[in-house]
């Protein structure tokens, strides 16, 4: 069932030693288990004959609403309890106790077996359910998995206006069918393993076996081996431990809930790496030109998505530069500013008791909590606290002399700018590089603020992504003949657009005639 075996699982095998094989005694199996989920009040194992007279005896074990007990009931107890061991056919009677159960008592194709302890208790633990029989060292596994779940539900944190509305959720068997429904293509394969000596969260890799770069899977299968941590509880805790430059604030993984952003993708040659229990999904390797598409970009006419992409790179700039240009004309370069704009500034500003740099961050500050609190609550009561408290503070802090109306609009614009960037990740990063450039402009005026954008541009030319440079196409564009640029800053039509990107193999690049 799994493709390759985690590490971490591997090590605390071989230190523990706690590899136990299935004994024959199917007693001695009941007390082992009975013995792990002492307390348990969950764990549900029923000792029972199989058909009528001079049946064998089989021991059942699962957890209780991680399992299908419908399906349960329908292909398991329903077709043993109806198993007459009398009348089976002289074939069946040569074949021994434990295949004739598997072949004719259990009504299901999904089913494999164990012959240790370990994984008997991982495949129950995951919601399946385990069957023993008397006199064999094998231990048939059922899949009966149906754990509670909320289901395909629309996106939340990335919107469309036009597009499919589906949703990953936090079942990873459900995220795979998704992806799988979009990519009827035997390429496209599903490497499954488990993270978390504890936890044993299930993970997947989904790519295009021709068109994903080996060395680049061969990466990331190197990266998630040398994870050993004892749980694994969301997506965000993978791409933490996988990324390059931890100490970075831009991301280097991009995470999506779109199924349809997650195929089209891996059509472009990237990985997907899937987590159970949680509803985003990881795409390496990223560039800091993905964070700006989004999967509407696609579906609209490209003239319109082309102004729209340029909005959001100016956006970015608004969000990172803005307040940190402010400052540096106010205490610096005031010349820059037109006469009768002086005049009204000054006027502002004489009540005002804070520099324009307290002023920023005061009202910055007071916008990131409205920001905060709105996100914590529902989304009705969210979206007016934010609105309303916004109007409220800015209103009541000019009057009360805190801080100028200029401040106000700059403060209002910036936020504004940051939601009109797709991506929530690459957000964060820009929300704390505008206090880093703020800083740099309130302490040498517009020589700050250059240097803190010249030493952003420098830092984001240094990092790099399983191998690919981070401003690609922006820079190193030539190592695919400049294809990308099609789809930077300007979206190009999708019948130009006729190669894939340069994550792709370069022998699978065409994806257009």
């Amino acid at each position: 069932m799994y493709i390759f075996t985690h590490s971490v699982q591997i090590k605390a095998m071989e230190n523990d030693k706690t590899i136990t094989p299935i004994s024959p005694h199917i007693k001695e199996n009941m007390r082992h288990i009975e013995a792990l989920f002492t307390d348990s009040q969950d764990f549900i194992g029923r000792y029972f004959p199989v058909g009528g007279k001079n049946a064998p005896w089989i021991y059942m074990a699962y957890v209780d609403m991680m399992s299908d007990r419908g399906l349960f009931d329908m292909t398991i107890i329903r077709h043993l309890f109806e198993m007459d061991w009398g009348a089976l056919s002289p074939e069946e009677k040569g074949q021994d106790l434990y295949t004739a159960i598997k072949d004719r008592g259990i009504a299901t194709v999904d089913f494999s077996e164990a012959d240790n302890m370990e994984d008997v208790l991982y495949f129950m633990l995951a919601g399946d359910t385990a069957v023993f029989v008397d006199g064999y060292d094998k231990v048939i596994v059922i899949a009966t998995r149906g754990f509670p779940n909320r289901g395909i539900q629309s996106a939340e944190t990335e919107i469309v206006v036009q597009g499919p509305r589906e949703a990953f959720s936090e079942v990873m068997r459900f995220n795979t069918a998704l992806i799988r429904r979009r990519i009827r293509d035997t390429g496209l394969k599903v490497k499954q393993s488990k993270l978390g000596v504890r936890s044993q969260t299930d993970i997947a890799l989904m790519y295009v076996e021709d068109i994903v770069r080996p060395e680049v899977l061969r990466e990331v299968e190197r990266r998630l081996e040398k994870i050993n941590i004892d749980g694994v509880m969301d997506a965000g805790c993978v791409e933490q431990l996988i990324e390059e430059s931890w100490l970075s604030p831009f991301p280097q993984i991009q995470l999506t809930e779109r199924p349809d952003k997650a195929a089209a993708s891996i059509l472009e040659g990237r990985i997907a790496i899937i987590v159970d229990c949680s509803p985003f999904v990881l795409l390496v390797p990223v560039s800091l030109n993905a964070f700006f598409q989004a999967s509407e970009d696609y579906y609209s006419r490209w003239q319109v998505m082309s102004l729209t992409r340029m909005l959001r790179f100016i956006g970015a700039l608004i969000a990172v530069a803005l307040p940190g240009a402010y400052v540096a004309v106010a205490l610096y370069h005031p010349s820059m500013i037109p006469l009768l704009m002086v005049e009204k500034l000054a006027e502002a500003s004489r009540a005002v008791p804070f520099p324009a740099v307290m002023e920023i961050i005061i009202l910055d500050a007071a916008f990131e909590l409205l920001r905060e609190a709105g996100i914590r609550l529902r989304n009705a009561s969210g979206g007016t606290i934010g609105i309303v408290g916004g109007l409220i503070i800015g209103q009541a802090a000019v009057e009360a002399g805190l801080v100028s109306p200029i401040v106000v609009i700059i403060v209002a614009m910036t936020g504004i700018a940051t939601f009109s960037i797709p991506s929530v990740s690459l957000v964060y990063g820009f929300r704390l590089i505008k206090y880093f450039i703020l800083i740099l402009a309130a302490a040498l005026g517009f020589i700050g603020l250059w240097a803190g954008l010249l030493i952003t541009l420098i830092h984001l030319a240094g990092m790099r992504s399983f191998g690919f440079p981070y401003l690609m196409p922006f820079a190193a564009g030539e190592m695919n003949r400049y294809e990308e640029m099609k789809d930077g800053i300007f979206r190009f039509p999708l019948k130009r657009m006729k190669r894939r990107p340069f994550y792709a193999n370069p022998k699978q690049n065409k994806r257009m005639e």
